[in-house]
């Protein structure tokens, strides 16, 4: 099982590269196959695959094969790990950038 640092490194793995936010993008819309998922990349079916098969590793994309045809989805909050762990930063930032906001207004307030 991986641990949350694991899945983390993951996701972002996945995300860094433009085709595979492409295909998630794609997936926004609803499932798809492999085959209209490829159509519009200029690239080969089986890059298409891996890079697909780096979502799944991920756990962003489930996909499911019915006779030769295999569909990709979304996976249900897949992204939820990765957005606690922005919003986290974020926060603390926020919090930092707020008391030096109050600090250079104290200093400011003190020259006048």
């Amino acid at each position: 099982m991986l641990n949350r640092s694991e899945r983390l490194d993951l996701i972002f793995r996945a995300l860094a590269d433009p085709t595979r936010r492409a295909l998630l993008e794609r997936l926004t819309s609803g499932p798809a196959a492999v085959s209209t998922l490829a159509q519009p990349l200029d690239m080969s079916l089986a890059a298409v695959v891996q890079h697909l098969q780096v979502l799944q590793e991920a756990g962003l994309v489930h996909s499911e094969k019915v006779g030769r045809v295999r569909t990709c989805q979304l996976a249900p909050d897949a992204l939820r790990s990765a957005e606690q762990w922005l919003h986290a930063r974020r926060t603390g930032w926020e919090h930092r950038l707020d008391a030096l906001g109050a600090v250079l207004a104290e200093n400011t307030e003190d020259k006048e």
